[in-house]
């Protein structure tokens, strides 16, 4: 037992053991500096400068671009990223070329250079006869029209010829049920339906595409400007079938629905009716 703690000692006493170095004038061998060192204090000196040293290249690598050449570091990161501002470039740059679109078609209109919406008007007098072969109606059919026919009977109209000319017929949007209907006090101007994905967005009413581009809520959103001063707006769309400038019938497609909204519950369609700048309910003038 006094053998090993005379050896702790021995030891202890080696590593508090005081040296001096000193530094000489080489010409008068005068001495011009010393100090005076342990081999304990070499070795808290040394951990001191090794921790220092690693303290500062680890705050120089994580501070600086140095950290991106450092083998798997910031890969899946990165990758993310870099993906996702290259998204919101061809984003952006798809939305200028839009609003060059955009653009143009104001100043064609402006200008009178858009020809507006026109309806063929069919000259009766050149229409061929033709002879059509219905089959005969059956007993229920029969026994159908004529209980029609007595139950219209005494059924008088106030629509005028006039009135009927200025009746639009407005074709339903896209298939599906609707989840939320028309309430402006929440500030939702209009309806959310519930579809399948992929499935065909029409035009409500004849007219022209005034606006056409991918936004970071709705989706692909497509707006199109009808007559009697009617905008309908459809939004949740995977991708349009129109561009802006283009004629459009009515009923005719525009737009796929895409996979947003839960996937359980179907897609979530969005559907805006405007008239004069003002909202209207659709399900006041689209059957559902």
């Amino acid at each position: 037992m006094k053998k090993k703690s005379s050896q702790f000692s021995s030891f202890l006493h080696k590593l508090r053991f005081q040296y001096r170095v000193s530094v000489l004038n080489e010409n008068t061998l005068e001495e011009s500096w010393h100090i005076q060192l342990s081999r304990l204090k070499v070795l808290v000196y040394a951990s001191m400068l090794i921790f220092a040293t690693f303290i500062l290249l680890t705050l120089l690598i994580f501070t600086t671009p140095i950290r991106y050449y450092l083998p798997g570091y910031g890969e899946s990161g990165s990758h993310t990223r870099i993906l996702s501002e290259s998204m919101t470039v061809d984003s952006l740059k798809h939305q200028v070329e839009l609003q060059d679109a955009y653009l143009n078609l104001m100043q064609a209109v402006i200008r009178g250079n858009l020809k507006p919406d026109s309806i063929a008007k069919l000259d009766s007098s050149k229409l061929k006869e033709t002879a059509y072969q219905f089959l005969e109606k059956s007993r229920l059919e029969r026994k159908y029209v004529e209980e029609f026919e007595n139950n219209e009977k005494y059924n008088l109209t106030t629509l005028s010829a006039e009135t009927n000319e200025n009746v639009s017929v407005f074709f339903r949007p896209t298939k599906g049920v609707i989840s939320s209907s028309f309430n402006p006090g929440e500030k939702q101007y209009g309806i959310n339906i519930i579809t399948s994905p992929n499935e065909t967005v029409i035009s409500t009413l004849a007219g022209t595409v005034v606006y056409a581009a991918f936004t970071f809520d709705f989706g692909w959103v497509i707006q199109v400007q009808h007559e009697n001063n009617y905008l309908s707006i459809y939004k949740n769309n995977t991708r349009l079938l129109k561009k802006i400038g283009d004629v459009i019938r009515a009923g005719e497609g525009i737009a796929v629905t895409g996979e947003n909204g839960d996937n359980k519950s179907g897609t979530q369609f969005y559907f805006e009716l405007w008239q004069l700048g003002k909202p209207v309910n659709p399900e006041n003038v689209i059957i559902f």
